[in-house]
């Protein structure tokens, strides 16, 4: 799908482009259906008020107010609106790569040259930045709103990423968990599964699920019995030690790499020896006489 505008306004003028996404969502998809007879389940837009099914000539723009009302936005008063970038990337500035949180990144999009004359110009900003090792910041209209998007060099070509606004962004203070007791040995030992599992690119991994989802439907279409699960999940409620599973998660991922298996052991405390009842006793100190005043209250 390519987006509406095609413009890039940069450091060197102009520059058409096309738009492309980066991504495609290879989810598996299901319907709705009638068990019955595999009807597929369609769904009606219906006046809440009067039950009315309508068609989309009848359906309107509205937002709610506080208090439970409503009010019409038309098309025109959103066409109305001065929005600078609704025909063209506007290019705001150049940042280090590093400044920006990837909390904001969002979708990718491949910008291309469009046509001969974009060429020259197109090939001046991905080589400007390049060299630079900055990235762009822009302004661009997306989906009927004005959003920020992040211009970068991907290979021979340039990637825009649509970018969250500073305040979509949730505070995460709220969910800091309550202060705990760690020592240097824990932090330690867990610094060393981090390097037991540390690798110089991100490693080749795929979706597992959905393959195994795959092969379930292929086995419906053949009208056989879907494969049994190798291993059974984890039971409800059953407690996990958390060092045990990262152990777990290092070997199994140093196996699949053709590596030892041997991990870090997480340090553990040493526990402070209780003394028996036996030897309390004996190294109990014979009772002092009380001297009959009352204990200071707190």
């Amino acid at each position: 799908m390519t987006c509406e505008y095609s413009p890039l306004s940069s450091v060197n003028g102009t520059i058409p482009i096309k738009v492309l996404p980066a991504t495609e969502d290879r989810s598996v998809r299901f319907r709705q259906v009638h068990l019955e007879d595999m009807g597929a389940i369609r769904y009606k837009k219906v006046c809440e008020l009067d039950g009315k099914e309508l068609s989309q000539a009848e359906i309107g723009k509205g937002y709610e107010l506080a208090g439970g009302d409503t009010i019409e936005i038309t098309d025109e008063e959103l066409e109305s609106i001065p929005l600078p970038t609704a025909k063209a990337i506007e290019i705001e500035g150049f940042v280090p790569v590093e400044s920006i949180d990837p909390i904001r990144i969002a979708d990718g999009y491949y910008l291309a040259a469009d046509g001969p004359v974009a060429a020259k110009p197109y090939t001046l900003l991905r080589k400007a930045l390049e060299r630079s090792g900055k990235v762009a910041v822009a302004k661009l209209a997306f989906h009927g709103r004005e959003r920020l998007g992040l211009l970068r060099v991907v290979d021979d070509a340039i990637l825009l990423h649509t970018m969250k606004w500073p305040d979509e962004i949730r505070d995460p203070s709220e969910l800091t968990p309550n202060a705990t007791d760690l020592d240097d040995q824990e932090i330690d030992g867990a610094l060393a599964l981090m390097d037991t599992m540390s690798t110089d690119a991100m490693p080749d991994l795929h979706d597992e699920y959905r393959e195994k989802l795959e092969q379930v439907i292929a086995a419906k279409v053949e009208g056989k019995e879907p494969a049994a699960p190798e291993a059974e999940e984890q039971p409800a409620g059953t407690v996990v030690d958390l060092m045990a599973a990262l152990n777990a998660s290092v070997q199994e991922a140093k196996e699949r790499r053709g590596e030892p298996a041997t991990v870090h052991e997480m340090p553990k405390k040493k526990a402070t020896a209780k003394k028996t009842t036996k030897q309390a006793a004996a190294k109990k100190a014979p009772a002092k006489k009380t001297s009959g005043r009352k204990p200071r209250s707190a």
